[in-house]
């Protein structure tokens, strides 16, 4: 047996305050790596957990400049419609604006444009546009057995442009025409669509990471099971970076998997969970383009209590990067986070973003219900590995026996949380307590933060020292 070492997680240490050439900790820039090709400008990335990570707070991340992980905690449609909803969310060219046929009824177009959440609809017909259906074409029309070929805008009304004009270009048209929708057609095919909405959400959101063509980045998770079929599917709908999610990464199943989905697909793939120099050492070696670390410090993974596994997260964090850093691999933390300053650490120790599911869990944009106890409200949060979690996607396939339903080794639990409004806010917090650490560390962007960083181990003391004592006011 090999010496025992000592483990240190995030209230064991403390950031040594250094000389600071920052004037405000506005001044500290946040813009990092994901993996090997994606770029972030913000370190906040959400979980791909069930109760956390679905089309809403994949877009309010990547509005603010980070990066939101769809889960696998369904089916392959399901996962792929969450993508794709993330996708057309914001672009600067729809690439594939949702078309129809001219003779479908006001109402059915109706409920196509609710169900896909557009404001219009291109009519084609023997693939050619016709004309655009848009929301003030039913404004004040209650026969809604009508046809949309009676009451839509005629294509000899429309002004469209060709698939290679410019966004600057785009806006004069917009703006001289006075219109919200630019079709983007050749020789009467549909290539795209520009609307003023879109335009606007690029220039309320100017710090949001955006793909070449303006669309949101998303990510995609993908386990054990379906691996290629599933990443296949997600890669088509767009997914930027897929996310081999596996509780115990630094394994053969899992080293094949990312030589496999390396080998027949041209996307980054972030790899994980480990937490150990030598799982990042093979985990590289066999092809990933970022690793994912943290073996059970979640508040709702019981992993290290049912299996005595793991490594305290920040030791696990910079035995990590000491391997990857010599490849120029990122590293993402994930889990165990609990304040701002426990994600400054992470990020001091090497880590290049924070992947989180509880800072995230409880918001409005997280799935799920309010849930009104004891006059207070509260959202659901559950670990991926919980026996509500599995006993949810068991029950819904309806051939899995009784046996199969029950017969769950937990590795997860599921508990309520403080709902906490708009997850806007929570992200306003934790960048500020980012770039306080990072002021402290004298550190104006992130590989400053990386190269000046000095820990101080503090005892228990120490750490009860660190707290807020006294009354509180609403005491």
């Amino acid at each position: 047996m090999n010496p025992i070492r000592l483990g240190l997680t995030f209230n064991d240490v403390l950031l040594v305050p250094k000389r600071s050439p920052l004037q405000s900790r506005n001044e500290a820039d946040l813009k990092t790596k994901f993996t090997r090709n994606i770029s972030l400008n913000s370190p906040l990335v959400s979980a791909n957990m069930a109760t956390v990570t679905e089309h809403k707070m994949a877009i309010a991340l990547a509005r603010e400049g980070g990066l939101g992980v769809i889960h696998q905690f369904g089916t392959i449609a399901e996962q792929v419609e969450e993508v794709k909803k993330v996708k057309r969310s914001t672009s600067y060219i729809i690439e594939h604006p949702i078309t129809v046929p001219p003779f479908i009824t006001l109402g059915e177009a109706i409920r196509i444009m609710k169900t896909e959440n557009v404001t219009s609809l291109l009519v084609q017909q023997h693939d050619e546009l016709i004309g655009i259906f848009t929301s003030r074409d039913y404004l004040f029309e209650d026969d809604h057995t009508k046809l949309i070929r009676d009451v839509m805008t005629l294509k000899e009304r429309l002004i469209t442009a060709l698939p290679t004009i410019t966004l600057e270009e785009a806006k004069k048209i917009l703006h001289q025409h006075r219109i919200e929708k630019l079709p983007l057609v050749n020789n009467g095919k549909v290539y795209g669509l520009i609307t003023t909405q879109d335009i606007k959400k690029l220039e309320y959101w100017p710090n949001a990471s955006r793909d070449k063509k303006g669309s949101l980045l998303v990510g995609a998770a993908v386990g054990v099971k379906d691996t290629l079929v599933r990443a296949k599917t997600l890669i088509d709908a767009g997914a930027d970076v897929i996310i081999l999610d596996i509780a115990h990464c630094h394994s053969d199943l899992a080293i094949n998997q990312i030589k496999e989905l390396k080998k027949n697909f041209v996307v980054d793939i972030m790899a994980g969970n480990i937490a150990t120099a030598k799982a990042a050492e093979d985990l590289i070696k066999a092809g990933a383009d970022g690793l994912k670390v943290g073996i059970g410090p979640s508040p709702v993974c019981t992993t290290r209590l049912m299996s005595g596994a793991g490594v305290p997260q920040l030791t696990a964090i910079m035995d990590v990067v000491g391997i990857a850093k010599q490849y120029n691999l990122p590293v993402c933390a994930d889990g165990g986070m609990k304040l701002p300053g426990d994600a400054a650490k992470a990020l001091a120790a090497g880590a290049s973003t924070v992947f989180s599911g509880s800072f995230f869990a409880g918001t409005d944009e997280a799935p799920g219900l309010i849930i009104a106890k004891d006059g207070k409200r509260y959202k659901r949060y559950m670990g991926s590995a919980s026996y509500d979690s599995n006993h949810e996607r068991q029950e819904s396939k309806e051939h899995k026996s009784i046996k199969e339903k029950v017969d769950v080794f937990v590795e997860g639990v599921a508990i309520l949380v403080d709902y906490k409004g708009p997850v806007s806010d929570v992200i306003k917090g934790l960048v500020k307590g980012i770039q306080s650490g990072m002021s402290y560390c004298g550190a104006a962007t992130m590989d400053e933060l990386h190269h000046n960083a000095e820990f101080i181990q503090i005892t228990t003391s120490g750490w009860e020292e660190s707290k807020e004592r006294g009354m509180k006011l609403s005491e």
